[in-house]
């Protein structure tokens, strides 16, 4: 039994350097709360979150082209008001064919999701 642990103690003693780095390594590697694997996988998370601060930066801008739009020209209300809502001049007559009641309301979804997103 003790020429076992005489063979172990000897084993640690000539490889203790090699032994230290390994599991050096392997704490910075892995186990530890900012290895490299946790870091790439932060790396990760904030490229996605850049990309998603672009897509909101550009439908804040597409929002608000159509908001400043909305408050300087009053045909821009005009033609929101004849596509979306079906509102029409005393002398005309609105017909609504089937296709293009499903992409008025394609647009009504639309509109409510930019009139939420300026309020």
């Amino acid at each position: 039994m003790s020429t076992k642990l005489s063979h172990i103690w000897n084993f640690l003693a000539k490889n203790k350097y090699l032994i230290t780095s390994v599991v050096g390594i392997a704490v910075v590697g892995f186990i530890d709360e900012n290895s490299f694997m946790k870091r790439i996988e932060y790396e990760l998370q904030i490229s996605q979150m850049k990309d998603e601060i672009k897509k909101f930066d550009a439908q804040n801008e597409k929002s608000t082209k159509a908001l400043n739009d909305l408050q300087r020209n009053p045909k821009a209300i005009e033609k929101i008001a004849r596509e979306r809502y079906f509102m029409k001049a005393d002398d005309e007559d609105i017909y609504v064919l089937s296709t293009d009641q499903q992409a008025a309301e394609d647009e009504q979804a639309k509109s409510n999701e930019i009139d939420e997103t300026v309020k």
